[in-house]
């Protein structure tokens, strides 16, 4: 069943990653090429809502199977918040890297003039890209902590909030950093187009912002249903660590 949840979040990073278009300052990648190519006919506000879209359809259809982290980052805050089992975090990642770079060596295959640099992304601003980054990926987070996490939030409505939480960020911050938020989505394009600059804007923006988030949801969200007490934490917390049950759609 394992080899399955990883098989899901490979295919889910890959169509996240794939199906999306725009110029070098902005959100996605198969959209970001296509936008360049074909006089930035989507513009921001179009890729941002394609960049949602695509988050949105892919939770509604993997998540039963993985829990569609799509992220390294979402991966790591669950497991550091004890939401996810760390046996199976580096597995997570390395199918969502894996996913990824498939993607971006499809569009390599496709744009062999490596367009836009297959859509790697570049900050347009210095060290505050990575403030943004940690800002954006801490509001995601926060989110997906609401709504995969909480027993008292709307189960079925998961993806449309992560969908529109993405999106909002995108049209927010693609135009200055890309608004990356994934470690994977920008490791994929980078690799493949040879384009490293400020690449630790978005490790460490996304990484930091996501646990930040996922704590301060902790914090805020008050007692657990079931109680507060140590064993029933624990049950509530062995319940999501399974990679099939753990999902964003429905609990």
């Amino acid at each position: 069943m394992a080899w399955r949840a990883r098989g899901a979040e490979a295919a889910t990073k890959f169509s996240a990653c794939d199906l999306r278009p725009d110029g070098a300052l902005r959100p996605t990648r198969g959209v970001i090429v296509a936008d360049h190519q074909y006089d930035g006919t989507l513009g921001t506000v179009g890729i941002g809502l394609v960049f949602g879209l695509v988050i949105m359809v892919m939770v509604y259809a993997t998540g039963q199977l993985s829990g569609a982290h799509i992220n390294p980052a979402v991966t790591v805050a669950f497991t550091l918040t004890r939401h996810f089992p760390a046996r199976e975090a580096a597995a997570y990642i390395g199918a969502q890297l894996a996913g990824a770079s498939a993607a971006a060596l499809v569009l390599l295959g496709v744009w062999t003039d490596k367009l836009t640099r297959l859509g790697a992304i570049v900050p347009s601003v210095g060290v505050g890209a990575f403030l943004y980054e940690l800002i954006l990926t801490a509001f995601l987070m926060f989110v997906i902590m609401a709504v995969a996490t909480d027993t008292r939030a709307v189960g079925a409505a998961a993806a449309i909030a992560i969908g529109g939480t993405v999106g909002l960020d995108a049209i927010f911050g693609g135009p200055v950093t890309g608004a990356s938020m994934n470690p994977a989505r920008s490791f994929g394009p980078a690799l493949a187009s040879g384009t490293w600059t400020d690449f630790w804007v978005y490790l460490g923006g996304p990484f930091l912002g996501a646990a930040a988030g996922a704590v301060v949801y902790e914090l805020v969200r008050g007692e657990r249903p079931g109680g507060t007490s140590v064993e029933a934490r624990d049950r509530a917390i062995g319940d999501s660590c399974d990679p099939v049950r753990h999902d964003w759609v429905g609990r």
